[in-house]
């Protein structure tokens, strides 16, 4: 398997399912918005009232995924980047975002051709239309995902 491609591979998409569900179990938290791209990936979660603990649910998913991935080796990055959504508008950006990001990759010529995302749900319940992002460039702040 190609070192670029581990996210995305089949087997690979279910180990990362179920680290997610092992992990809510005892740590939970809903997840608003994904993408899961060939070598990295893009979540905004909602923790529950009190609770910023992102770092141990995310080293828990990591150890989870690495402990059932048969390579020997670890994909992750050591750090991973976490923000803080100041506000209705500030989260609509960094949705948009990670929905448009494997279009900003040159994965797909559409967001909704990539099929892990959770821009699936965001069109069946009405939030986008079904050609958001395909017939015109999606404007993002240059900012988002470096702040």
């Amino acid at each position: 398997m190609s070192a670029n491609k581990i996210l995305t591979a089949d087997e690979n998409i279910e180990i990362l399912r179920a680290g997610f569900q092992y992990v809510m179990q005892n740590h939970p938290f809903g997840i608003d918005a994904h993408v899961i791209l060939p070598d990295h990936l893009h979540f905004i979660w909602t923790l529950p009232d009190g609770d910023r603990d992102f770092s141990t649910r995310w080293r828990l998913i990591k150890s989870y995924f690495t402990r059932n991935f048969d390579a020997g080796y670890s994909p992750w990055q050591k750090k991973f980047w976490e923000h803080l959504i100041r506000d209705e508008r500030d989260l609509m950006n960094h949705v948009e975002y990670i929905h448009y990001n494997p279009v900003k990759h040159g994965l797909v010529q559409s967001p909704v051709d990539w099929p892990f995302s959770s821009i699936h749900r965001y069109i069946l319940d009405g939030l986008y239309g079904p050609n958001w992002g395909r017939s015109e460039p999606v404007l993002l702040d240059d900012r988002l995902g470096s702040e």
